[in-house]
């Protein structure tokens, strides 16, 4: 089940957020790709005109993936840092916007997507909360 998750994240083009990113306003976007979660959202904070962080509380990640198993590499998945061929996109947008880019994207492309944190006052880091959500992708994330 894990390796047909990746597949179909894999082969999910961003092109359909992309666009929609710029129908609710995005303030700033990253792949998510070969610095994991953790490395794209430090650049993107790093880059921001206002100092501001980036607080991610939840992480979504497929069933079991964020375990270690005794004898194989720790790939850090439940710390943001694993590294990934194509994990999507993680935008920013105005918080009063949010349900409505989601629900856009659940009806016109039958994607779920996530709020992973929010954006606040800070010095233009990155974080993940030490009590964050793992959000366990178990089925398809194509509706």
């Amino acid at each position: 089940m894990a390796y047909n998750l990746a597949v179909e994240s894999m082969a999910t083009l961003n092109k359909n957020s992309a666009s929609l990113m710029l129908k609710y306003e995005s303030h700033g976007a990253t792949d998510v790709t070969g610095f994991g979660i953790m490395g794209h959202a430090q650049n993107l904070a790093e880059a921001q005109f206002d100092k501001v962080d980036l607080v991610m509380n939840s992480l979504p990640i497929i069933q079991h993936m964020e375990k270690n198993i005794e004898g194989l590499p720790d790939f850090a998945v439940a710390k943001g840092w694993s590294a990934e061929t194509s994990g999507g996109i993680l935008c920013m947008l105005p918080k009063e916007k949010a349900k409505g880019f989601m629900q856009e994207h659940m009806d016109e492309f039958g994607h779920e997507t996530w709020i992973v944190g929010e954006v606040v006052k800070g010095t233009n880091s990155a974080r993940i909360t030490e009590d964050r959500e793992i959000v366990s992708i178990n089925k398809s994330f194509l509706h």
